[in-house]
């Protein structure tokens, strides 16, 4: 048995992929063996290649007809399941799915037992798959002009198809042509990456997993195929499926811009640093920042994450060092400093004259600690510090504990890694006692172009939070941008005292000499 997401193609190769035909069936007695007999024979030849049915828990001859079909074909590799109870169509397939990935399939293809979706059609499906081409393959029925209408597809389905992806498509910022086709083929290695097993159980199950691999940045090709309806009983309430599909992908753009987390759409990735991605060309807590340094600054940027704000800032002219305790490529002329910042300072800020702290003191153990140890260094010489973090008092989580949830994940307002939270007031304060001069706060906007794409639609968001905001920063405020001034410290301010009435008395007495 391959180890899993072990095989890929190699130039030379005699090995095949070994290749997992799915077959879903619920209540197919009249259906299963004719689509059985459909898998083209180059299925078998090209490839090391099983076909697995899995009834879920029929009430008909489903599983019967499919023992007789494998009986009567000794020479063909068949499994033939079926589900104690009812998994719904979503649940049948994480059976399946789940069966491919503990047998070590390279590739998995899904195939309807009612025959709606062609079984001859398995090797165009399969090819960028196999070849190493594409991560996930999708049958699509929208890709001839009306091509569906002509296989038999009802108008209304025709067009709620339409209207669905294009709504989808605007929203996640993807070109598919369709969301909807439940013709898929998967590389075994791309689905035991994403967590498909948290997905609904019911027809929904589709748009999550395409949602999934979007997030976890997988490469999907579609592939025209045609399109066939027949006496099959369609299962699918039309209206709910549409509800289920808009409530998933909207769940989506308000997990993306860190609103509302949803674990299942979380990719698994080892750097928990690597979601800080920038947020630039339109209003941000990275836009703000980068705006508020003027060129040629001397600048340490505390907590520094990947460095891409350093690097906008040296393209200003600017002088940076970054601190971050995860390493940071010493790239453009950054210097660097691996600290955990939960540690005393160990940075020289003297030679600085702006201090960044972007994101960062809702990570921290005691901000009110770290402050006075930045305070510490401070003398008369004017220091900018500009500093953002969360405003958790924001309508969406507001609202979210209305209902009962306070959801922490991997990026957002509820980032787990974050310790502490804030208001405007509570952030005023933390600033006062730290003995900071406040210049000016402002509300940051939710990023909405990084949810929903750079378009009208991400752009038309932004704008109405702008607008909310300026009616109620407390209430519509993403995060909070602080810019502020250094202050010494009175034990600076009374050693400075001392030493320079030291010198105006020396002055003094030798004068009077």
């Amino acid at each position: 048995m391959a180890e899993r997401g072990s095989w890929s193609p190699a130039v030379g190769s005699t090995s095949k992929p070994r290749v997992l035909v799915f077959v879903i069936a619920y209540h197919a007695e009249t259906t299963l063996r004719r689509t059985l007999e459909r898998i083209p024979a180059a299925v078998f030849a090209s490839y090391d290649c099983e076909v697995l049915v899995v009834d879920d828990a029929s009430e008909d001859r489903t599983f019967t007809i499919g023992h007789e079909y494998r009986r009567e074909h000794p020479q063909l590799p068949i499994t033939v399941l079926r589900n104690t109870v009812n998994q719904g169509y979503g649940g049948n397939q994480k059976v399946g799915y789940t069966y491919a990935i503990r047998r070590g399939f390279d590739v998995v293809v899904m195939l309807h037992g009612d025959g709606q979706y062609a079984p001859e059609e398995l090797p165009r499906m399969l090819a960028p798959v196999a070849t190493g081409e594409a991560d996930a393959v999708f049958g699509s029925r929208m890709m001839t002009a009306f091509g569906a209408l002509r296989g038999g597809m009802p108008l209304y389905k025709y067009v709620g198809n339409r209207i669905l992806s294009r709504t989808q498509n605007a929203l996640l910022g993807t070109e598919l042509s369709e969301f909807h086709s439940g013709y898929r083929a998967y590389r075994v290695d791309a689905l035991a990456s994403i967590k498909f097993l948290l997905d609904t159980n019911d027809f929904h199950f589709d748009t999550e997993i395409i949602i999934q691999l979007l997030e976890a940045k997988k490469r999907i090709v579609e592939i025209d195929i045609p399109t066939y309806y027949g006496d099959e009983i369609c299962r699918v309430n039309g209206m709910k499926y549409a509800k289920d599909v808009m409530v998933s992908t909207t769940k989506t753009v308000l997990h993306r811009a860190g609103l509302l987390h949803q674990r299942r759409f979380d990719p698994d990735v080892e750097d928990d640093n690597a979601h800080y991605d920038l947020k630039l060309g339109y209003a941000s807590s990275h836009q703000y920042a980068i705006d508020a340094v003027p060129s040629g600054a001397k600048v340490v940027d505390l907590g520094a994450g990947p460095g891409g704000v350093a690097k906008e800032l040296v393209d200003k002219g600017c002088d940076v060092t970054v601190v971050d305790r995860h390493p940071v490529p010493e790239e453009h002329g950054v210097k660097v400093k691996v600290q955990d910042l939960d540690d005393p300072l160990e940075v020289d800020i003297g030679e600085h004259t702006h201090v960044l702290m972007l994101d960062i003191i809702e990570h921290l153990k005691s901000p009110e600690r770290f402050l006075e140890d930045l305070r510490a260094q401070f003398t008369y010489d004017d220091k900018t510090i500009v500093l953002t973090t969360p405003n958790v008092a924001f309508a969406v989580t507001r609202l979210m504990l209305l209902a009962g949830q306070f959801n922490y994940g991997k990026q957002g307002i509820l980032d787990r890694t974050h310790t502490r939270l804030f208001t405007f007031r509570s952030l005023e304060q933390l600033l006062d006692d730290a003995g900071l001069e406040l210049v000016e706060i402002r509300g940051v906007p939710a990023p909405f172009p990084k949810a929903v794409g750079d378009n009208l639609l991400g752009r038309a968001l932004l704008g109405v939070n702008e607008a909310l905001i300026k009616a109620s920063p407390g209430l519509f405020s993403y995060q909070i941008l602080v810019i502020a001034k250094s202050r010494p410290t009175i034990d600076f301010i009374l050693e400075d005292t001392l030493r320079q009435s030291e010198r105006a008395q020396a002055e003094l007495e030798a004068t009077a000499k």
